[in-house]
């Protein structure tokens, strides 16, 4: 019985390219739109493998005002990382939107390069696009996002319970 449960929490060899990414990542950013004023933010990301031990990081993310604490941005979703380097990315938001992301990664770069491919709002509002998304998402320190108006992200990675980390 403890050697099943023992292969059954074991990740999966599709992640293991990414397994990096489990865990914590917390930061401050600056964010801002041609028709507001420029803001600071906090921001939290967590990528899990679900004990289920199917090929997917389980994602989800959040932000909030720094100034007040009051809750900003969340979407959950799923990476699903394939063997021949390519990845797809599913992304519910609490504002009604739902994207499909596609792309590439290299394990050895720690660089994961996505492209919105599909977006489907829940209300009868036309989406034609959120932006050109080509994100290159470097996750050695730090974690860059070229949409939405933020810039300047710093994040960091905090230690959590990760039953596949090598130490």
């Amino acid at each position: 019985m403890d050697k099943e449960k023992e292969e059954s929490s074991a990740i999966h060899p599709a992640v293991a390219p990414l397994s990096y990414l489990l865990g914590k990542w917390k930061g401050e950013g600056e964010g801002g739109y041609p028709t507001i004023n420029s803001f600071r933010y906090g921001e939290e990301l967590h990528f899990s493998h679900p004990a289920s031990g199917k090929p997917v990081i389980a994602y989800s993310h959040k932000t909030w005002k720094l100034d007040s604490g009051m809750p900003m941005h969340s979407e959950s979703g799923y990476w699903r990382p394939k063997p021949d380097a390519s990845i797809e990315v599913v992304i519910a938001q609490s504002t009604g939107l739902a994207e499909v992301l596609k792309g590439t990664y290299s394990a050895e770069d720690k660089v994961i390069k996505l492209q919105s491919e599909v977006v489907a709002n829940a209300s009868k509002i036309s989406v034609k696009a959120l932006c050109a998304q080509e994100a290159a998402i470097e996750l050695k320190s730090r974690l860059e996002a070229a949409c939405f108006g933020y810039k300047n992200i710093a994040l960091w990675w905090q230690p959590c319970q990760n039953p596949y980390s090598e130490t």
